[in-house]
Order: structure tokens, then C-alpha cells, then sequence
């Protein structure tokens, strides 16, 4: 007599119970699913990169995305918007793995775009007179 396989929800509620007792649960992942981020920076339709962009120093790194993002035909809103949100989510999706020091390039890297686009710099926020 063969088994039925196991339904989603009961799957779930295993886990919920192995938990509960203190014991680890197996999750399984693709690793198609792990590196969804890294398809994004492939095949978004935010912009097209050129290889390596993210590498050198904040110069180069604001250079190549100011290209990329006046080259593409993909993107859907202005290209400073464009290559200023691909620099965010590249800093923001690498998390703990990125240096200090990349991180410290990487966020120059957003001065010299703005720089580059003649837009204004980050000004810190102040907080509203009283009275």
C-alpha cells in the first residue's frame, strides 16, 4: 500500500511543532531561490550594468552607473532615480558580507553620483524650531 505524500499545511505544522520543542527544522531552499537577488542585478528591467560595475573606487563606480543607466532602454524612470536605487539595493542586499570599507566606497559612491547628476548633496536633517 503506498503512502500518500504529506499535505503543505501539515509540512508546516511540523515545523511549528519541532520548534516548539526546541529541535531545528531542515529548510531547503533551490539555490535558484537563495540568489534571487543576484538575478535581480542580471535581469532587471531597472537597468542594464555593465560587468563589474560595483567594483574600483566611488569615482568609477558612479561613473559606470551613470552610463548604464543613460544607456538602457530597459528603465522605467529617470536615470539618476535608476542608477541611484541599483546602488541602494546592491549596499542594501550584501548586508554583513560587505566590508567597511566597501560599504564607506560604495556610500561616496552615492555622493559622486549625485555630484555627477548636478543634483544637490545629502543635507542632514534638522529638526523643526520650536516656538
Amino acid at each position: 500500500m503506498k503512502r500518500k505524500p504529506a499535505a503543505r499545511h501539515d509540512i508546516k505544522s511540523r515545523g511549528k511543532r519541532l520548534r516548539a520543542r526546541g529541535q531545528a527544522t531542515s529548510h531547503r531552499r533551490t539555490r535558484q531561490a537563495r540568489r534571487w537577488s543576484q538575478t535581480v542585478s542580471e535581469n532587471s528591467n531597472a537597468l542594464d550594468l555593465e560587468p563589474n560595475t560595483f567594483g574600483g573606487s566611488a569615482r568609477q563606480v558612479a561613473a559606470a552607473l551613470k552610463r548604464s543607466a543613460e544607456h538602457s532602454r530597459r528603465r522605467k524612470s529617470p536615470p539618476f532615480r535608476s542608477a541611484m536605487s541599483m546602488l541602494n539595493f546592491f549596499v542594501n542586499r550584501a548586508g554583513r558580507n560587505l566590508s567597511p570599507d566597501r560599504r564607506a566606497v560604495l556610500t561616496m559612491a552615492k555622493g559622486k553620483l549625485r555630484e555627477m547628476f548636478g543634483r544637490l548633496p545629502n543635507r542632514p536633517i534638522r529638526s523643526k524650531p520650536t516656538g
